[in-house]
């Protein structure tokens, strides 16, 4: 008799060892205006996005994921098609979602978590920050109102995000998520270039390094900051002594750098052709539209003799690699970045800035703010 207590006691422990669940987050909710599209949750990882699971949505619209809890804050979304929704999830959370199908990545409502409600006010803003963006590219201004105007949003927006997003609570996950908003492809804060950004990045790290010290992302932030505190560190620079007889000889300073494929590029070669010198920095916010701008006067003129030689600043190379692929024209880089000697002899002092270059290969024009590049372009072809 007693052994067969023993062992129903036994099974019924087993029972419940086996029934027991690890710690896990829900996120259910419904969607209207979606029935029979597949839902997917997607986790956001430092190595790219990860499918976690997926179910077709029913009837009336209700859903629900449940999924293991991440160790450290981590960072979701729900897609439908090409929309998402962006969430994150520090512990146990059980998250609601309500939306509509139409408006799935904007106007939805989402409870139990504070930090996924911030992080829809940061998507809200930077769609904004979009749309006048483009609004702005395709407006017809002279390019250097429109790169001050784009310059000028971009700015506005910085601080308002850093003030009320990322200093005001660095600690929180919708602090992180900020530091990694994109702009046309671009990251709007320049983690390895722009000291004012370094320091939201490192505000952030000190913090995740303090509550999750172990964690990837912590570490992965903690390096971005290192390099960009390297890269910004003053160095002091010698004066350069030009010889006379080259700069008489060739009526400008060439360029010789190399592009993406290795190739060594002069200016010297371009002889016959109207030049575009562009100083740039791809992982500027507002590059994107930039290259927008320079690409519709490219494919308009390019067939009459104008080429541009973009050279980029950027001091992570592969960044600079991706993002130059797919453009026409000659695009090379300098590994000096900012510290680039070319800097120095063509007084550049912000970037872009560009200049062109008559059929003689001689410095023409400062390109400025008020320039009609577009005119003065026609007038040396």
């Amino acid at each position: 008799m007693k052994k067969g207590f023993y062992i129903a006691i036994s099974l019924v422990f087993m029972g419940f060892t086996a029934c027991k669940q690890e710690p896990s987050f829900k996120v259910e909710g419904e969607i209207s205006g979606a029935a029979g599209k597949q839902l997917h949750l997607e986790q956001m990882g430092l190595e790219g996005i990860t499918s976690l699971d997926s179910v077709k949505i029913k009837e009336d619209g209700r859903f629900c994921f449940e999924a293991l809890r991440p160790e450290s804050p981590e960072f979701y979304r729900l897609r439908v098609d090409r929309k998402f929704i962006n969430f994150s999830v520090d512990s146990t959370e059980n998250l609601v979602i309500h939306a509509d199908y139409d408006r799935f990545s904007t106007d939805y409502q989402i409870e139990g978590s504070d930090n996924s409600l911030k992080i829809k006010e940061l998507v809200l803003l930077q769609a904004d920050l979009q749309q006048n963006v483009a609004r702005f590219a395709t407006s017809g201004m002279p390019i250097g109102i429109v790169q001050d105007s784009v310059a000028s949003c971009v700015d506005a927006y910085k601080k308002k995000v850093s003030t009320q997003y990322i200093f005001a609570e660095p600690y929180k996950s919708y602090a992180y998520f900020a530091l990694f908003q994109e702009l046309n492809g671009y990251m709007i804060f320049d983690p390895l270039s722009n000291k004012d950004d370094i320091k939201c990045f490192a505000a952030v790290a000190t913090s995740l390094n303090r509550l999750y010290p172990h964690a990837d992302r912590s570490r992965n932030l903690y390096n971005m900051v290192i390099k960009g505190m390297k890269n910004t560190r003053e160095v002091k620079v010698e004066p350069l002594e030009i010889p006379e007889d080259k700069i008489h000889e060739v009526s400008i300073i060439d360029i010789p750098l190399n592009d993406l494929k290795g190739v060594t590029h002069h200016l010297t070669d371009l002889k016959g052709k109207v030049v575009l010198i562009d100083f740039t920095v791809y992982g500027d916010a507002a590059s994107g539209a930039r290259n927008l701008l320079l690409r519709e006067l490219y494919d308009k003129y390019a067939s009459q003799g104008l080429e541009i030689y973009q050279i980029s600043l950027d001091a992570d190379e592969h960044f600079w690699k991706t993002a130059s692929d797919n453009l026409p024209w000659i695009c090379v880089r300098d590994p000096q970045g900012v510290y680039s000697s070319y800097v120095k002899i063509y007084g550049v002092e912000h970037l872009p800035t560009s200049f062109l270059v008559n059929r003689d290969n001689e410095l023409s024009l400062r390109v400025g703010e008020k320039t009609d590049l577009e005119a003065e372009i026609k007038k040396l072809l």
